[in-house]
């Protein structure tokens, strides 16, 4: 339903962040990693995740398409649901997460905080070679992810794709605001794909 919002950093608490986005101002729940790469007052984009009941409606978010897909793996694991998810990516960064699933290091899963050693077990079975076959399905990489999914989709290359935006940044204005920035590199990259 919602992919990402975009905004300003309006307040940040220990578990999540407020974005103001035109006039409405979103409470996104987030890992305490991905709060602390934001900036109170700066521009933002924070990637979604909708969870929702019958009694309950709660916006999570993440820093990037690798946390959001780490957070929808966790959520597979018996016995972990969002707010254990968010707690356990607040207490291990993401490489070590990685490490340890890959490892099999039952010792470091186990020192997370609220992570028991039945969930930890869990979560060995269940995600071992999940998490870093995630990363390298995206392994061109790209501050501007999204234009190269966009770009994907239409049918071009994410290589070239991603070399494209690369080429279309250096003519497009870097004071302009992100949104008008990201449409304008999306057209010039077009351009560049096109060959005219």
């Amino acid at each position: 339903m919602f992919n990402s919002i975009r905004g300003i950093v309006s307040e940040k608490t220990l578990d999540a962040v407020f974005v103001l986005s035109g006039d409405i101002e979103w409470e996104i729940a987030m890992p305490a990693n991905d709060i602390q790469t934001l900036a109170l007052n700066g521009e933002c984009r924070v990637l979604t995740w909708l969870y929702h009941r019958e009694d309950q409606m709660k916006l999570f978010g993440f820093s990037d398409e690798r946390r959001r897909d780490t957070f929808l793996e966790l959520l597979k694991v018996e016995g972990i649901g969002p707010k254990g998810a968010l707690k356990i990516m607040s207490g291990i960064s993401q490489d070590d997460l990685e490490k340890a699933l890959e490892n099999g290091d039952l010792t470091r899963l186990e020192a997370v905080p609220g992570l028991g050693k039945k969930t930890a077990q869990k979560m060995l079975l269940s995600l071992k070679g999940k998490l870093v076959q995630t990363q390298a399905k995206g392994a061109v990489s790209s501050p501007y992810n999204d234009l190269v999914e966009a770009l994907a989709e239409m049918g071009y290359d994410r290589r070239a794709a991603t070399l494209a935006l690369e080429k279309a940044e250096v003519a497009v204005d870097k004071s302009l605001p992100l949104a008008e920035k990201e449409k304008l590199l999306f057209k010039e990259a077009i351009v560049y794909l096109s060959g005219t």
